[in-house]
């Protein structure tokens, strides 16, 4: 089973310079996801959500700690 690295294109698109850039990347993401076996398709949508929930839990942990900064203890 192959690995997909969602952090780099995270981090690519985080970084991009445009919108176009931005839209370029998401279609890297799509051609790769096309060109993959029903199998790999599998586990590289089993490794994006966990890639997602992952990131999604740090934004929100980094946002509330960041968002309690103002309010009373």
């Amino acid at each position: 089973m192959p690995e997909f690295d969602f952090k780099r294109y995270h981090i690519r698109s985080m970084n991009a310079g445009s919108e176009l850039e931005r839209a370029e990347i998401n279609q890297e993401l799509k051609d790769l996801y096309s060109s993959l076996s029903e199998e790999d398709k599998e586990a590289f949508n089993i490794q994006l959500q966990k890639f997602l929930a992952t990131e999604v839990g740090r934004i929100k942990s980094d946002y509330e700690s960041v968002h309690g900064l103002n309010q009373p203890n």
